[in-house]
């Protein structure tokens, strides 16, 4: 035991820091209300207290801060996109992961690790080769690699002709990095508190206020606050919500579901993902292998796990490291996903004034927490849409110009 940890817990007295303020009644109006307590929502209250002045914040939380998906994904962090615009804006939000833990004062444990997007055919090949050129001209450090230069990146892997998919290439990314998913929601929550953001948990929204294509108000199951502005960030219950301002998304939501393994003794460093095999590892600095897949075949409003999921996956797994055979696995999970036609997010206005949405995040949401943030808040306090979110507004699917991103997030990572 550190001597630190035992000296606090013996010494009587001693002054414990909270690290989240005591939850106040809430105020009957604010100038924002946050609806969604996760890295998103979190991040958006702190960009705005701490860039833009804009502190009478209130987050609404039904649950627990980070409790929802920011809780439930697999930690994975990149900007390998295969679009100009995915590739802007995931790049802004690896450039802001690098600093964040500095910013906000807790360790995020965020470590570059290199991603691997393996390629198993003639297409999938060429997909990579695009994603890298891709890449490259927007100022992204990824390449196409062959088995020689995989051998030496991830000597683990089985790169001969026995599996029924042998690997031809892949897409090497060496930014990939995986990061504390709680400790990014509490570094937000915690420099936002003291900005002076009111964080409300156990609170649920009920309904939302729109008169004359304006919203008014947000109804909770503790009384009704009034606002000039509203944030919707609930991945999972987009369209729960969004329906009670009025207006339908183009939204399906479906499961995803991941599972960890006994810890091992290291030896996987990079970022293991198959768009073919659809299915991805990692190892955890603890040595579990976090391991995951394409989300489930159908829409379902549950965080249930599934025996069909976890054998699919672990043949997939067990394709690309044969050895892994006995490792027992130790927990398995689920979360739901927003999933838009294009696999892109919706972000920006909405056809409710002063009603701005964070949503359609599917299974990369959590890689994309500062970026969303940073902009929302600069879109709210100066009611002006940076232009790096421009191409992911509501209005695209209407005027047909999807942001097509499949090719590079099919897989749930």
């Amino acid at each position: 035991m550190p001597l630190n940890l035992l000296w606090r817990g013996l010494r009587p007295g001693i002054n414990r820091r909270r690290w989240l303020p005591d939850t106040p009644a809430l105020k009957r109006r604010y100038d924002v209300v946050i609806i969604g307590g996760g890295a998103h929502g979190l991040a958006a209250a702190y960009y705005l207290a701490t860039r833009h002045g804009v502190k009478d914040i209130a987050v609404i939380e039904r649950g627990w801060l980070g409790g929802g998906n920011t809780a439930r994904n697999t930690a994975i962090i990149r900007s390998n996109y295969l679009t100009p615009e995915g590739v802007e804006f995931y790049d802004l939000s690896v450039k802001l992961y690098r600093g964040l833990a500095r910013e906000t004062g807790i360790n995020l444990m965020y470590t570059e690790r290199g991603h691997l997007t393996l390629a198993h055919t003639d297409a999938a090949l060429r997909t990579a080769r695009w994603r890298a050129e891709v890449n490259q001209h927007m100022g992204v450090d990824s390449r196409l690699v062959y088995p020689d230069e995989i051998a030496r990146l991830c000597p683990q892997l089985d790169l001969s002709d026995r599996p029924h998919l042998p690997i031809m290439g892949a897409l090497y990314h060496p930014p990939g990095a995986i990061a504390r998913h709680d400790a990014v929601a509490w570094g937000y929550a915690h420099g936002a508190a003291r900005a002076g953001v009111e964080i409300h948990q156990g609170t649920e929204v009920t309904g939302i206020d729109v008169a004359g294509g304006k919203v008014q108000g947000v109804k909770t199951s503790r009384g009704r606050i009034g606002c000039d502005a509203v944030i919707q960030a609930v991945a999972g219950s987009s369209s729960r919500v969004a329906a009670l301002a009025g207006f339908k998304l183009p939204i399906k939501t479906i499961p995803l579901q991941a599972c960890v393994s006994q810890p091992l003794k290291p030896f996987l460093d990079p970022i293991i993902v198959s768009s073919s095999l659809h299915a991805y590892v990692s190892q955890s600095s603890r040595g579990e292998l976090v391991m995951g897949g394409a989300v489930d075949p159908y829409p379902l409003y549950k965080q249930r796990s599934s025996l069909d999921f976890m054998e699919r996956l672990v043949a997939d797994i067990l394709e690309l490291f044969p050895f892994l055979g006995s490792v027992r696995m130790m927990r398995q999970w689920a979360g739901i996903a927003d999933m838009t036609p294009d696999f892109s997010p919706v972000m920006g206005p909405t056809p409710v004034e002063g009603y701005y949405l964070d949503a359609g995040w599917g299974t990369w949401g959590f890689k994309a927490s500062p970026a969303a943030g940073l902009t929302m808040a600069e879109l709210v306090a100066t009611g002006r849409t940076p232009e790096v979110i421009r191409p992911f507004g509501l209005d695209r699917f209407s005027n047909l110009r999807q942001v097509g991103e499949k090719a590079a997030a099919s897989v749930g990572h």
